[in-house]
């Protein structure tokens, strides 16, 4: 049994990472997403409910490469997997996505499947019983039975928004990255609506972020599942701080945090960046993991001045093996404060969101 979990390009190692602490099985890294073998339906199961790294989780029926639409006659040899899914009082719909390759239009990718696989059922392309999901990266295609249904890096949760907020998925790779431990106490000074922290409470708790929407699932209406079981809320014993200079904002995270339902593990508090150093004791904290304000044309005088004053502030409350880790557009500048600050690059990488590109760097004192 093969399972397909699709993720943002330049994550895929913590997908690899969060699938085996899961489920603890072999898993194998594609571009934008990862192979892995669950041992039972149920695996692929706890995988939607619980993955915060994930777009998108297909049961595998068949993977190969794809130059033109001819090639998509090779699903019909994944008729018989299917058809122990798809029964005649069981409705179906073919769906997909495709990125990076501009020889394929999205309608005839999923008229030319369905025409290959010649199913004897219903087609409801409304709300279908059963979805047939051809994903497309590059010349990549993957065929598989839709686990998760809707896009699953998105968060209920997230109701106040910041003008410049991380999606969930990205906030949870930052933190592995960051290599954020359960008994870490970590600040992000810019914290906005909360994202990071936000989901550095999930992930420390031990809590789905899909535990007041359990009901949304693709797979449930085709298999029971009991998801009450993998809700196993763990206590830590570390700490996550949250300020802002915008009072609205951190009201927002507040807010944000209680629907989430980890309100109680977060201390969100108002305070600038000049004052780390009377609010926080020197050395006290392990890991800053943060989102700052990026540079533009108008305010890049200002943002200087904002970066030199993190950095400054940051080598007084940082543990002497403390780290920062920066997720960021402004890569020039914040290098160039760092710099400055005596602040050493441990590691980097490139991350693309959307049409954006950023780049995660993690400094060290």
């Amino acid at each position: 049994m093969k399972a397909l979990a699709i993720t943002h390009k330049g994550i895929e190692d913590i997908t690899s990472l969060e699938i085996n602490e899961l489920i603890k099985t072999k898993t194998t890294t594609k571009e934008t997403c990862v192979i892995f073998e669950p041992k039972a339906f149920e695996e692929i199961a706890l995988i939607c409910y619980k993955a915060q790294s994930v777009k998108k989780i297909l049961y595998l029926l068949d993977s190969f490469k794809i130059n033109s639409l001819e090639d998509l006659k090779n699903v019909s040899k994944s008729i018989k997997e299917i058809s122990k899914f798809i029964t005649k009082d069981k409705t179906f719909a073919v769906r997909c996505d495709h990125i990076e390759n501009e020889n394929l239009e999205r309608d005839e990718i999923c008229i030319t499947t369905a025409n290959a696989l010649k199913l004897n059922a219903k087609v409801d392309l409304e709300t279908p019983d059963i979805t047939i999901f051809v994903y497309i990266y590059k010349n990549d295609c993957y065929l598989g039975i839709d686990f998760s249904g809707e896009d699953i890096s998105k968060r209920d949760y997230r109701i106040y928004t910041h003008y410049d907020a991380l999606k969930g998925t990205i906030a949870y790779s930052l933190l592995r990255i960051a290599d954020y431990k359960k008994q870490d106490i970590i600040l992000d000074p810019f914290c906005g609506s909360g994202t990071i922290l936000i989901e550095a409470a999930l992930f420390a708790n031990n809590f789905s972020q899909n535990f007041y929407s359990k009901d949304k699932f693709a797979f449930l209406k085709f298999k029971e599942m009991d998801l009450e079981k993998f809700d196993l809320k763990q206590p830590f014993n570390g700490k996550i701080i949250g300020y802002d200079i915008e009072l609205k904002y951190i009201i927002s995270a507040k807010k944000n945090a209680k629907i989430a339902g980890i309100e109680k593990s977060i201390t969100f508090s108002r305070v600038e960046i000049k004052d780390l150093d009377i609010k926080l004791k020197e050395k006290s904290i392990d890991k800053i993991i943060t989102n700052p304000p990026n540079q533009t044309y108008k305010n890049q005088r200002t943002i200087e001045r904002a970066y030199n004053g993190f950095f400054q502030q940051a080598n007084f409350i940082l543990k002497n093996n403390g780290t920062i880790t920066i997720i960021t557009r402004t890569f020039d500048l914040i290098k160039k404060s760092a710099k400055n600050n005596k602040f050493k690059i441990l590691k980097q990488r490139n991350l693309d969101i959307g049409k954006e590109q950023y780049e995660i760097i993690v400094f060290k004192k």
